[in-house]
Formats: C-alpha cells, structure tokens, sequence
C-alpha cells in the first residue's frame, strides 16, 4: 500500500508551561518596571546617580540610564540652623576683632564696653561677620554639597528687566511709608543712635543698601526659604520667612507692632517674588531699591546728612 506524506497523522505541540510575570527570560532584558522593583526591594537605586528611563526598546536591548535629579535644595534644615549658628558667632568674632583693633589705633584709653557702642565699630563689625557667612555660604554649597554652580544653586536667576524690579522696590517703599503714617510708631528707636553724626549715617546707609539686602536674601530667600517651601508647602513657607524676617529687625524696632508690622510685609513681598519668579536676585533688587529709597529720602531731609536733627521732627 502506497501511503503519501499527507497521510501521516500530524504530531502534537508541545504544550509551553507559563512562566511567572515576574520571571527573567534566558536572553532578554528586564523591563523598567521590573528593574525599578528591584532596586526598590534593594533600598535605593540600582546604580547611584542614574535612573532607569521611562521606557525602553521593544527589542530586548537595555533601558537607558540617565542621571537622576539632584536634591533641591541641596541643603537641608540642618544646615540652616548650622548658618543661623555661624552666624552668630561670626557676630561675636566681627564686632570683638574690630573692637580689639579700635581699642588699639583709635580708643587706645577707653573701656570696651564703651567702644562697643560706637555706631562705626558695630558697622564695621557686623560687616566683617558678613563677609565670613557669606564666604561659608558658598563653601556649604560648593564644598560641602557638591554644588559647583553656586549661583545655579540657589536660584540667582537674574531677570531680563533689571528696571522692573527697581521700580517695584521704589512704589513698595512709598506705598509702606504712607501704611506707616496711620501706624503707632515710637518716637525714638535703637536704630536712630547710628544716625548722631555724618559718618555714622554714612556708614550705616552704605551698608544698608549693600551687605545688608545680600545677606538677608540669601539667607532668608535663597536657604531658608525652599527648605521651608520643600517640608510644609509654599503658603506656609512664605509666611514663616516673611515673620523671621521682621523678628530679624525686632531688637532696632523696639519690636513695636507698628513698624515691625511693616517690615513683615515687607518680608512677605520679597518672598512670594521670590517664589513666583524662582529669583533671589529679583528679591534683592527689591529689597535694594526699596532701602535705597528710604536712604535717598533722609540724605535729602538732612541736606545730606548734615542736619541730622531734622531727623526727629
């Protein structure tokens, strides 16, 4: 009997037993999920510095790695207690060295204690703990965080319209001084004993629209603020920056409600520019202009600072 090959019976397949969702396939890639799984099972990142993407080819190839974001800020809460800390004592070394040093050229026959309250010194010294914090500021970033750019850092971020904000620190301050007239304001005030001579109004005004916004922006607006904004959300960041920022000027103040009201506004302007904007420079264009502009207004009440008892009238 002749039997062709289309008679034969046909062999059965054979029956492939599944394999488990999450098994490896001899000679193919993990998908991201199943990567990102075991790294989270594993505590952390399967490589430090990258991430798996998002997706991958469908040919089997590896995902591709790119870097993970860093932290921003880079710092965190710790820091700026470890600044606010510095700070202080860089106060306490300033003023003591330019004591030291006004003791021996200037007061060679006056007591310390006498010394430490001359205007001049105070200026000088607070200007010289400016100095150190702000060199440890950019070591904190740069050293110690790993930040090359420090500017990128914390969000210098210079606007395209310089103008803009000058001018905004300019109708701010009008706008506060005219509140400040419906205000109770004490007659006399800690801060008028830097304004008794030229050179101590000189002096303190130099300052206040130099060293002074820098570093009350970059410690405020530029560390403290987005470590805030990163644990209890933005309202509350910029209410709590805006408040330590006026208790900062509480003790010249007198903390009397009415001009440490103001200067609490004046905080919160600044913050939530600051967090709008994603520039502490806008910030400090404001806060310099707004300084400026009180500072221009007494150079010309005083005929340039030498009547300084017009002053109090």
């Amino acid at each position: 009997m002749n039997f062709s090959p289309d008679d034969l019976p046909e062999s059965p397949t054979p029956t492939q037993t599944p394999q488990p969702a999450d098994a490896l396939v001899e000679g193919r890639a993990p998908s991201p999920v199943q990567a990102e799984r075991s790294s989270a099972d594993a505590g952390g990142h399967s490589d430090a510095g990258f991430a798996l993407a998002a997706s991958h080819l469908s040919d089997g190839q590896p995902a591709e790695l790119i870097p993970a974001a860093p932290a921003d800020p880079a710092w965190n809460g710790w820091d700026v207690l470890r600044l606010v800390f510095l700070t202080i004592v860089a106060l306490f070394v300033g003023v003591f060295a330019v004591l030291l040093i006004a003791r021996w050229r200037v007061y060679p026959h006056t007591a310390l204690g006498e010394i430490a309250r001359v205007p001049l010194v105070v200026i000088a010294g607070q200007s010289l703990a400016y100095l150190l914090i702000l060199a440890y500021m950019y070591v904190l970033v740069t050293r110690e965080r790993r930040r090359p750019d420090f500017l990128a850092a914390i969000h210098w971020n210079w606007p395209s319209s310089i103008a803009v904000y000058v001018l905004a620190g300019f109708a701010l301050s009008l706008a506060l001084q005219g509140l400040a007239h419906f205000l109770p304001m004490p007659k006399e005030l800690p801060i008028d004993s830097f304004f008794r001579t030229p050179a101590e109004a000189w002096a303190l005004s130099i300052l206040s629209v130099t060293l002074a916004p820098l570093m009350e922006e970059l410690f405020f607006r530029a560390f403290l603020y987005p470590v805030l904004a990163r644990r209890l959300g933005l309202p509350v960041a910029v209410f709590l920056t805006a408040l330590g920022f006026a208790l900062l000027h509480g003790a010249q103040l007198m903390f009397s409600w009415g001009p440490v009201l103001v200067i609490f506004l004046v905080g919160l302007v600044l913050t939530m520019v600051r967090a709008k904007q994603n520039s502490v420079s806008a910030s400090l264009l404001i806060h310099t202009a707004y300084n400026a502009t009180i500072t221009v207004a007494m150079f010309a009440a005083t005929d340039g600072f030498r009547h300084l008892e017009k002053l109090n009238q």
